[in-house]
């Protein structure tokens, strides 16, 4: 469904992947993991095209992308939920959802979406005319997700969805990941809590230095002496 080819990808003068090349399997969930800094943010920014590769290939679903702008490759099936969920604060919550309901297809279902997104999230509903401002960390969360899912996508990207979130809201948005992959849509998870992720996740590709170091089934990596003492401290 997605290939990434020998990325190079910059920030000004500085390197912050080389020759990253990857692929995410339709109906997947795949884990990026790796330290602070490793390149996993910068590997979703690639990929939903808010940051050009300076070199190699960007393929989804056998077009090639690498110079498609960000917001057509929201057309195409690509949606990122980005870390701090980035809502609008002084809209309300149901005018966020609203929003990502814009390209043609997406509007064409939106009020179907809505109705998939708070039956999803009931707190949502109980919220919708709230400014999403003033929602809880994990009720951001949601309506970051769920804006995300209006827009109908076919890949969804996730960085760092628990960071920030009481600890009682963990496993609903675990279980919310899980439940909107097994509904088909593929997911390309970035998460701080590296057990939960593989544990969710059915590949993981491990970066360090923006360099793709490992790549397997996330069962196998779990038990990956070098996963061990490089990210979970055993």
């Amino acid at each position: 469904m997605l290939t990434l080819e020998g990325i190079d990808a910059f920030y000004g003068d500085l390197q912050a992947l080389h020759g990253v090349s990857l692929d995410v399997q339709e109906g997947e969930i795949v884990a990026l993991v790796g330290a602070n800094a490793a390149g996993k943010t910068t590997t979703l920014r690639v990929i939903s095209g808010t940051l050009p590769a300076r070199t190699g290939r960007v393929t989804f679903t056998g077009q090639d992308l690498t110079r498609v702008a960000a917001h057509d490759r929201v057309g195409h099936g690509i949606v990122q939920v980005p870390e701090g969920r980035r809502l609008f604060p002084f809209m309300t919550v149901r005018e966020n959802l609203l929003l990502g309901a814009h390209p043609a297809a997406a509007r064409a279902e939106q009020a179907k979406s809505l109705g998939y997104v708070l039956d999803l999230f009931p707190i949502l509903g109980e919220r919708t005319s709230q400014l999403a401002g003033s929602l809880s960390g994990g009720e951001q969360q949601m309506c970051a997700i769920g804006r995300a899912l209006m827009t109908k996508p076919r890949l969804l990207m996730l960085d760092e969805p628990t960071l920030g979130i009481a600890p009682v809201l963990v496993q609903k948005i675990f279980e919310t990941v899980a439940a909107i992959n097994r509904a088909g849509v593929t997911i390309l998870l970035v998460e701080q809590n590296v057990r939960r992720a593989l544990a969710l996740a059915h590949r993981a590709c491990v970066l360090e230095n923006g360099r793709l170091v490992l790549s397997g089934a996330a069962r196998d990596l779990a038990a990956d002496d070098r996963l061990k003492k490089a990210y979970l401290g055993l």
